[in-house]
């Protein structure tokens, strides 16, 4: 366990000196980044070790993982990010621990997740997940889609819409994507002024997901290694 936590210092210490450079490049504060490290396929001891290192922000990608894990780590004060594509038959386990949902992408999730907080007395900050590839096959709302259902989690009853999330498309240069990225943002806080999260960037493109306005990174690789199938 001590040779593990020395590993994710080391690791967490590179991320941050990553983030510093690119908010330096950018002109912009450390502050202003909300770092989520991603512990998908990792145990729960792993997240302990994170929270014990200052990390505050977890996020996963499964609900079946994530729930089990936001049960163990229960007590630790950790604020837990959802941010796999989300089936709406998902919408009552997920809403019992996510604090925030970044991948809201359809109205008929949005009617799931509205009626799952309110059944469980609780407001999820939730961001419209948009697709910035072409059958990328990562989810997300058409940008021109963004708006209309930015409106519906904004009326929507136990939900908090608090900006926008995407990935960038495999294959194309991290920067275009992430400066659409930004002009869809920019239309919803026209009508939003408080949803002001851009939730970009990952691992390999730190630097220009920080440049055009990110304020959460979502970082697993760069953190934790990278994923091993498990072996029995």
């Amino acid at each position: 366990m001590g040779d593990r936590r020395e590993e994710l210092a080391a690791a967490l210490a590179e991320v941050e000196r990553r983030v510093e450079d690119a908010c330096r490049a950018a002109g912009r504060s450390r502050s202003e980044i909300t770092l989520i490290a991603v512990t998908k396929t990792y145990p729960a001891s792993d997240v302990r070790l994170l929270a014990e290192l200052g990390v505050s922000h977890v996020g996963e990608n499964r609900d079946q993982e994530a729930a089990a894990k936001a049960a163990e780590c229960a007590g630790l004060g950790l604020t837990w990010h959802f941010i796999g594509q989300l089936q709406s038959n998902k919408a009552r386990s997920v809403v019992s621990y996510a604090n925030m949902i970044h991948s809201v992408d359809r109205p008929r999730l949005v009617d799931a997740l509205s009626r799952e907080a309110v059944r469980a007395g609780r407001e999820v900050d939730c961001l419209v997940q948009v697709g910035l590839g072409e059958g990328a096959g990562r989810g997300g709302a058409a940008p021109e889609e963004v708006p209309a259902l930015a409106g519906l989690v904004a009326k929507a009853e136990g939900l908090r819409l608090r900006g926008v999330m995407a990935v960038a498309p495999l294959g194309e240069d991290p920067a275009a994507a992430f400066a659409r990225l930004r002009a869809v943002a920019e239309r919803v806080r026209e009508e939003h002024p408080a949803a002001d999260v851009i939730s970009a960037g990952m691992s390999g493109d730190i630097p220009q997901a920080v440049m055009n306005g990110a304020t959460h990174l979502r970082v697993g690789t760069a953190l934790l290694g990278r994923r091993k199938l498990f072996v029995r």
